[in-house]
């Protein structure tokens, strides 16, 4: 076949082939020249490869990312985003501060990104693309404040590299269970997010020193850090953390095994002037930390110590005869063997402004430490025993002895109901609050005790206590001068109509809450006298007892006019009858708890969450 002359007019040739194969008939159907060859290069090979795909699919990431950057505004850019994943991974990259504002015509509102959104992904919805989609989405409305990531395996430093690019506002970060998380994704954010006031990491397990040490170095106004079981964080964290973070405020380190003296010795004391908030728990530390606690806690007004079985007598007692907690006004210890009656002697005479304080499952403190405590520690008002199984009535009402606002006891099992002279004690004329649960051996003769000396009572919580009985209760009803507004009977199985009919009858014109949760002996007798007398009532839940139709049709025609929340879960006798009194209470009711009324019908249930649309329904 004879060469054909390029249309050019150059001096290449074409050789071989026919115009009509099927090469040349693609190419003469793109060019539109039904009676010339056209020369097939390399590049148009490519082409004709990739000419299914949309043009601008064919572009780098590079070119991209130039394009998305000078988008309008948010909707242009989350649009975007929905096309592919290859161009939401671009352009959850581009930074805020790369963006191109082009002048427009369009009135656009933009927002300047100071971090006011929360997004919380879980589970199998914790993933890159979605870390991905949150960044996108999140730089038109206000920036992204605060970030919890979930119970996840499949988040990695894709996701969070897009995270540190886009959300510079980020302030909070909390990840709890991401084994997948390490050392690579938090130095992402340390680069880019300087605003980091709160991190919270918890069972992750590849973050390590380094990790932490980036966030220590780049981000300065970190002021809240909580570290829980991240078995590779060490010592040279809580190094980095105190040589840098002159701002932090608040610590919690739990079941770290690598955290030991040296760590927290050197941030207690290179952060004492700012250090508040102090949670030690289930680590190896010994009673040097304590006493540098102690000796430097100038600034700490909450300190709890929990599960330090290395700590012995001699820390807790250095700890408070250091007299540097001058600051302390709430203490927490449990689970700590080391607490025995002369530390918490030293304790309350170190610790002047102490206000609050939980002792929990301390088995070597007696009524001889509790009663020096109470003694030494003159500014005490809240104090709470729990599982303190050698404090006795003896000690309980030593406690009384005081300037004491509030008492809880829970499972202390050394109180025994026993007759006691009580001529020699005086009055506890400041105590407001009294809570006594799952005491097996408190009964009558205790209650009666607390009656006759506790005159200013307004709140009262008697639950699980099988041993006291109404005539029990009722010198503790007659003698509250103040009137007793908040009442908790839960669980108190010999308890009768009769306490409650005293009750109303009492204290009808103060009492706002009252819970006889799981007291069978309830009947409708009770609900009556409720609706006669108690004006102020809000709150009322008689779960788990014998009330009826009847009981509910007097407490609606009733003279209350507050009442709030009502509870009659597990009633059993209450069927569709009591549907209009239910509707007729639920003119005021925010929360109404149906649970285990199986005699209501679905039907019923359905017209009272149409007709109650306020009111948050329990069924």
């Amino acid at each position: 076949m004879p060469a054909l002359v390029n249309y050019r007019g150059d001096d290449d040739y074409h050789t071989g082939g026919s115009l009509c194969s099927k090469d040349s008939t693609r190419l003469l159907s793109i060019f539109g020249s039904p009676c010339k060859r056209q020369r097939i290069s390399g590049s148009y090979s490519f082409f004709l490869e990739e000419e299914k795909k949309p043009s601008i699919e064919v572009l780098p990431d590079e070119l991209l990312y130039e394009i998305f950057r000078r988008l309008p505004g948010g909707q242009a850019r989350s649009a975007s985003a929905c096309v592919s994943s290859r161009w939401l991974t671009v352009l959850s990259n581009v930074r805020n501060s790369e963006m191109v504002h082009e002048p427009s015509n369009d009135i656009e509102m933009v927002q300047e990104n100071d971090g006011f959104l929360t997004r919380c992904l879980e589970g199998k919805k914790a993933t890159d693309c979605r870390l991905q989609s949150v960044v996108v989405g999140a730089s038109a409305r206000g920036g992204l404040g605060k970030l919890s990531v979930r119970g996840s395996n499949k988040v990695t430093k894709l996701g969070f590299t897009a995270i540190a690019h886009g959300c510079p506002s980020l302030k909070v970060l909390s990840l709890w269970n991401v084994p997948s998380i390490g050392d690579e994704s938090l130095i992402e954010i340390s680069k880019e997010c300087h605003l980091l006031e709160k991190l919270d990491l918890s069972h992750c397990p590849s973050i390590s020193n380094k990790g932490i040490s980036a966030i220590a170095q780049n981000c300065p106004n970190l002021s809240s850090l909580t570290i829980e079981s991240c078995k590779n964080i060490g010592n040279e964290s809580l190094q980095a953390i105190a040589r840098c973070c002159s701002n932090l405020q608040s610590i919690t380190i739990k079941d770290c095994p690598n955290v030991g003296d040296q760590g927290v010795a050197t941030l207690l004391s290179s952060l004492s002037s700012v250090l508040k908030k102090v949670k030690l728990q289930s680590l190896n530390i010994t009673d040097f930390s304590l006493a540098v606690i102690g000796h430097y806690g100038k600034s700490i007004t909450n300190l709890a110590l929990i599960g330090l079985q290395n700590a012995t007598q001699k820390g807790f007692w250095g700890m408070g005869n250091a007299k540097g907690l001058q600051s302390l006004t709430s203490l927490t210890v449990i689970s700590c063997y080391g607490i025995t009656d002369l530390s918490l002697e030293a304790i309350g005479k170190g610790c002047s402004f102490l206000k609050q304080m939980l002792i929990k499952k301390c088995c070597f403190v007696s009524d001889k430490g509790l009663i020096s405590l109470i003694e030494a520690a003159e500014s005490l008002e809240c104090l709470q025993l729990e599982e303190c199984n050698r404090i006795s009535q003896q000690g309980i009402l030593g406690a009384l002895n005081s300037k004491l606002k509030s008492l809880t006891i829970v499972k202390c099992m050394g109180i025994k109901n026993f007759v006691q002279e009580t001529a020699d004690l005086t009055e506890c004329e400041s105590l407001r609050s009294l809570t006594i649960r799952d005491c097996m051996g408190f009964g009558d003769t205790n209650l009666a005790i607390f009656g006759k000396l506790c005159p200013q009572l307004q709140n009262l919580e008697l639950s699980g206590l099988c041993g006291i009985t109404d005539s029990g209760i009722f010198p503790v009803l007659e003698n509250c001068q103040a009137g007793l507004v908040k009442v908790n009977l839960s669980n108190c199985l010999n308890l009768t109509n009769k306490v409650v009919v005293d009750l109303a009858r009492i204290h009808g014109g103060t009492l706002t809450v009252l819970n006889l949760e799981g007291c069978r002996r309830i009947t409708d007798e009770s609900l009556a006298s409720i609706a006669d007398n108690c004006l102020m009532l809000n709150d009322l839940d008689v779960s788990k007892c014998c009330v009826t139709n009847n009981g509910l049709r007097c407490l609606s025609e009733g003279v209350q006019i507050d009442l709030q929340i009502l509870s009659v879960s597990g009633c059993s006798k209450i069927s569709n009858k009591s549907v209009p009194f239910l509707k007729n209470l639920g003119q005021t009711l925010v929360g109404l708890n149906i649970q285990q009324c199986n005699l209501i019908s679905s039907g019923l249930v359905d017209s009272l969450i149409e007709n109650l649309w306020r009111c948050d329904i329990l069924y």
